[in-house]
């Protein structure tokens, strides 16, 4: 027996407690050594005597005299007992097992001190809910309903504590007493208050417990046998708040805004009373801002429960408009600080309260999760008053509110654009420089969320009014403003309208250059940055003006207090340098890479902004530069595969423990909450890693073959983050450079450039990249990504996929089921909603906007299974049979336009590649084709037409006895009057090429003296100009076999013939192939020698002018 297990025997068999108390006690120690000294004890005690080592700990919890002692024993036993890696229970003997179980009671009757009953409470709930449900504890239940009902304050909360967490846990073995359980939570919620703040914490308990328990019944007639105690919850709140104990209050808003989250339906009933108890305690001045902040929480939480209580808030305009005014109120709270007017950084939010925080980021989730329909006309009630008063607070408060909704609301503003332009507009001529600063980042949000109607309609007002305010240097906080606001104006906006303002705008920029504080420089450089981006080729008469100031910032600002400064600058140069092109920017862009470089190389403190800057200029040099910047890819790739290799810095903690992540302290912290974990992550971490991401995605997509050398260390980079679900920009960033990193494997060992590797690189890269993609999918929780994935593996099939082998062919589409099944269960959800109570017409937009997001992934899968086809033809037809099932209720009426189409076009691909292995589905699709050919959709009707060209090529006997239908379905797509209709124009095209495939295949089932004339009669076709370019050849092969019925008795119908050929050769190369093209001339040439003079005379007589002056160029040359 080695030394450690002898010592641990000695300690586990003494009788006396002491050498046990003090291992615990180290466990606990500030010391390192013997922390991990005792650490490495409990582990062997924990695989090699489970049985003492719970006893002992469990003994402790009765026995011992020291509080700490208690509380790491509760800790530790309910670590072993929980199921995880190091789950013991079932290791313990019979008898241990009822000895712990039983001690546990007996603690928590004895224990006296409060935070220890709760850790036995946690430690009850976490053994109770493993072995609760195989009857592994009868006396536990019997036990808390006995603590409830006693007069014992202590008692009461600890078994509402456990019934909470097993309400969590295991909340199906409650059911079963949903009838006691109700009396119980009645007689506490609703019983008079005995015997002072205990009887609060109790309450709070038995509130706990009571919603832990409402969330847990899957049935609304059970929940709502717990209506009757919505008063009493209530009740809890105002008590405290009567009584002072605003600490108890805010516990009781917080449990009551999770149920406002996860069952608003349940306060659907007594919802006005509900929602305006709350309005009252936000309004109610007296009380602490925390307490009314979540009074807020709790009405917002209710607006934003779209998916389970759908349109139920807009019910309520007046308590809307109370909130309304509550949040408007709040912005008021603003002092004007001195220092916010010194343009410092560090000063940007001086004199801005946590109300007027929370009244703005409210004012924003309000009008986003209840739509302008709802809020403008509270807005448009409210601000006037605002704006017509005399304190500034007043006009900034009103112009920060208009900036706040305008994103949730700008459906309905952007009808009401000119009266919401001219109010913003007016203040930007107020005394007061902040009301000043509103007014302009107004504007700026306005550009953004309601462009680019906005920048067309008013660029005549809003461009001058800010070139104005960047004059305004005795305010540098609203100069450099102003030039931000520039910045979101041209995101949204074309050249045009750009270009007259142009001169004006960057002399002024330039001035600000020079002049201004640093902050105002920041916004001019952000400005020219993105006035050269939306100017593009347009910029370049100022290039010789400007980039000698660019690049004096970037050699001279090096102090640590313009670090971003310079950073700024290196995004105006490599924006700049895009938008004037190569030939312009080549001999700056050396330069500017030697500085980047130097800079590169030195030692950057963690904090620095120029990393992301500097990988964002790069890529852009190399957009610009395309194979030129080869030679610096060395230098580029190694900090960017470490930036892109970031490890996410997460801290995690339990969601209910003490120590929670002050969101507050740290702005670099975002959290989310997950089960019972709370996670904590860095985000600064997280977006220079999604930076990077995007970066390594354009290297690969701009250099292709030239990208070879880094993919071996890319590829590995990348795969890992497709389940990076931190952050959706870098696994969206992941996903997009999947086919660019194959395309260039692809391409260098196509030209030979490949270092010695041959296609089986390339194979065995697809082998990595291809299964890590599909394997992905079914686990991505965002339809947008889900969407993008499946077009990045469309693309990967198209340039491996005759590499792939049967078995990841089956796993694909495997994977595709599950995409189509989550998919159609995600629809069948939102067809739930619609039947809520008080779903209205904006919900209806919002639920058509969501289901868009799933056509978009049938899309692609259509997509992908026509890759597939085309890659495999007929061999891929038994995958093809597994997934009919899912792809067949795609036809039926009920399904969207959208669906049908890609239904029918996943049909059309298998037709089309598949031949005569396909003839036996024919029997089961080809009905719906027919009837679809004449759908009301006009996209519907081209894929159908389409389809009934493939079939009627390809279908021989087996389409044969369908003829006569198919011509008197294409008769009505051709014949109907707006058939030639921009929207129609693609489906009449593709029906008059599957006639010419009937008049050529099926000749002898038609009356063709009567169908080809009227063929001949459509040409030419000009809409789709794939179909055009069959066509067209058609009709060139049966003028040179001197069809009989095309040219007519008396060769009749040649004039007609000659005018399509004429139009055809006049449109250059888009109605023809070049083959079909010189075949035409060709024709035409031996018709001039055949002809008869005089037919050929009146065949030329009946061409317009131009046609006869283009053929006549055409057959002269």
């Amino acid at each position: 027996m080695d030394p450690q297990s002898q010592t641990l025997a000695m300690i586990l068999e003494s009788a006396d407690p002491a050498p046990f108390e003090t291992l615990i006690g180290h466990l606990m120690s500030s010391s390192n050594d013997q922390r991990s000294a005792a650490e490495s004890l409990f582990n062997l005690a924990k695989q090699s005597d489970p049985n003492s080592l719970s006893l002992k700990l469990a003994h402790l919890l009765i026995n011992s005299s020291s509080p700490d002692l208690r509380a790491m024993a509760a800790v530790l036993l309910r670590k072993l007992l929980t199921r995880d890696d190091s789950y013991v229970y079932p290791r313990l003997s019979p008898h241990s097992q009822s000895v712990i179980k039983s001690i546990l009671l007996t603690a928590l009757q004895r224990e006296e001190l409060k935070t220890i009953v709760k850790k036995l409470c946690d430690t009850v709930s976490e053994l109770a809910s493993g072995i609760l449900a195989d009857n592994g504890w009868p006396e536990l239940l019997p036990f808390m309903f006995q603590c409830v009902s006693s007069d014992s304050p202590k008692l009461q909360e600890a078994a509402f504590l456990i019934f909470a967490q097993l309400a969590q846990y295991i909340g199906d073995i409650l059911v079963p007493y949903i009838k006691e359980l109700h009396g119980v939570f009645a007689k506490c919620l609703g019983g008079p208050n005995r015997g002072g703040a205990a009887s609060g914490d109790v309450k709070i308990a038995a509130l706990n417990a009571v919603i832990n328990f409402i969330q847990c019944l899957s049935s609304s007639s059970d929940r709502d046998r717990f209506q009757d105690l919505l008063p009493a919850m209530m009740h809890t709140l105002t008590e405290a708040l009567n009584n002072g104990q605003e600490a108890t209050a805010q516990e009781a808003l917080e449990l009551l805004i999770e149920l406002a989250g996860t069952e608003p339906r349940f306060l659907r009933r007594q919802l006005v009373d509900v929602v305006g108890s709350m309005l009252q305690i936000a309004e109610a001045e007296s009380l602490e801002e925390g307490t009314r902040h979540l009074a807020i929480e709790f009405v917002i939480t209710l607006a934003e429960a779209r998916e389970r209580a759908p349109g139920m808030m807009r019910k309520l305009p007046q308590f809307i408009s109370r909130l309304f005014a509550i949040l408007m109120k709040m912005l008021l709270d603003i002092e004007d600080d001195p220092v916010w007017h010194s343009a410092e950084t560090e000063d940007e939010d001086a004199g801005e309260t946590s109300n007027y925080s929370v009244g703005q980021e409210c004012l924003d989730r309000l009008s986003i999760s209840l739509g302008g329909n709802t809020i403008v006309p509270v807005a448009s009630e409210q601000l006037p008053a605002f704006l017509a008063a005399s304190e500034w607070q007043k006009h900034h408060a009103a112009l920060i509110a208009i900036a706040q909704i305008a994103e949730g609301c700008s459906k309905v503003m952007i009808k009401n654009l000119e009266s919401v332009v001219s109010m913003v507009l007016a203040s930007f001529h107020d005394p007061h420089p902040r009301v000043r600063w509103a007014a302009i980042n107004a504007i700026g949000q306005l550009s953004t969320d309601l462009g680019p109607d906005l920048q067309v309609h008013y660029h005549q007002q809003v461009l001058p009014a800010l070139a104005n305010a960047m004059d305004d240097f005795q305010n540098p906080r609203v100069q450099a403003h102003a030039a931000s606001a520039i910045l979101n104006f041209s995101e949204n906006c074309t050249p045009d309208i750009l270009m007259p303002y142009l001169d004006g705008i960057v002399s002024k920029l330039l001035v600000l250059l020079q002049n201004g504080k640093q902050m105002v420089q920041e916004g001019a450089l952000t400005a020219l940055a993105s006035v050269a981006d939306s100017s593009q080729e347009n910029f370049q008469k100022y290039y010789d003006a400007v980039m000698p100031y660019l690049k004096a910032i970037l050699v001279n600002a090096t102090d640590k207090s313009n670090r971003m400064l310079r950073a700024k600058a290196m995004e105006c140069i490599s924006l700049v340098g895009m938008a004037v092109g190569k030939e312009k920017f080549r001999d700056d862009a050396k330069q500017v890479m030697e500085v980047l470089m130097s800079l590169q190389g030195s030692q950057m403190e963690t904090d620095d902004p120029t990393t992301s800057y500097m990988l964002q200029a790069w890529a852009r040099l190399c957009k610009c530069l395309g194979q030129d910047f080869l030679p610096y890819m060395s230098v580029v790739m190694p900090p960017l595969l470490q930036s892109a290799q970031l490890k996410p810095d997460v801290t995690i903690t339990s969601a209910d423990s003490d120590n929670e992540i002050d969101e507050s302290d740290d702005e670099g912290m975002e959290t989310i909450t997950l089960g019972d974990k709370r996670i904590g992550i860095k985000t600064s971490v997280l977006e220079e890693k999604a930076t990077a991401c995007n970066m390594l995605c354009c290297y690969a997509d701009e250099l292709k073959e030239g990208f070879f050398p880094w993919i071996e260390h890319v590829a590995p980079t990348l795969v890992p983050l497709l389940k990076f679900y931190f952050h959706e920009e870098v696994r969206k960033a992941a996903v997009s450079a999947m086919p660019e990193l194959l395309r260039s494997a692809k391409l260098a060992v196509e030209k030979g450039v490949a270092q010695g590797h041959n296609e089986s690189y390339v194979k065995q890269l697809s082998d990595y990249i291809v299964p890590a993609l599909v394997e992905a999918l079914p686990k991505e929780p965002d339809t947008e990504i889900c969407a993008s994935m499946l077009d990045a593996l469309n693309e990967c099939l198209q340039i491996s996929g005759s590499l792939l082998e049967e078995n990841q062919v089956k796993s694909l589409v495997d994977q595709l089921k599950q995409v189509i099944t989550a998919s159609s269960s995600r629809k069948r959800e939102r067809a739930e909603r619609a039947k809520a109570e008080d779903f209205d017409a904006e919900e209806g937009e919002l639920l058509k906007e969501e289901n868009e997001q799933e056509e978009e992934v049938f899309e692609q899968v259509g997509e992908i299974l026509g890759t597939l086809v085309k890659t495999f033809k007929a061999s891929f037809l038994p995958f093809f049979d597994e997934l009919s099932s899912y792809l067949t209720p795609m036809w039926g009426k009920d399904k969207t336009a959208e669906e049908r189409r890609i239904a029918i076009c996943i049909f059309d691909d298998v037709a089309e590649q598949c031949r005569d292995a396909a003839l036996k589905y024919y029997d089961t699709y080809l009905p719906f084709l027919l009837e679809a050919c004449n759908d009301q959709n006009p996209d519907v009707r081209q894929a159908a037409v389409y389809g009934l060209g493939v079939c009627a090529e390809f279908g021989g006997p087996v389409f044969q006895p369908l003829v006569g239908e198919a011509l008197s379905r294409l008769n009505v797509v051709i014949r109907d009057p707006s058939a030639q209709q921009p929207d129609n124009v693609m489906a009449y095209d593709n029906a008059v090429s599957a006639l010419g495939k009937i008049c050529q295949f099926h000749r002898e089932r038609i009356d063709s003296s009567q169908v080809i004339p009227a063929w001949l009669n459509c040409l030419p076709i000009k809409g789709d100009l794939i179909e055009a370019k069959v066509v067209h050849d058609m009709l060139c092969s049966m003028v040179e076999r001197s069809d009989r019925e095309l040219l007519g008795p008396n060769n009749q119908y040649l004039p007609k013939i000659i005018s399509v050929f004429a139009e055809v050769l006049c449109a250059g190369k888009d109605l023809a192939t070049e083959q079909t093209t010189n075949r035409m001339i060709t024709l035409l040439r031996q018709l001039q020698q055949t002809l008869p003079p005089a037919a050929l005379a009146s065949t030329w007589q009946s061409l317009q002018p131009q046609q006869q002056l283009a053929l006549q160029s055409i057959l002269s040359s």
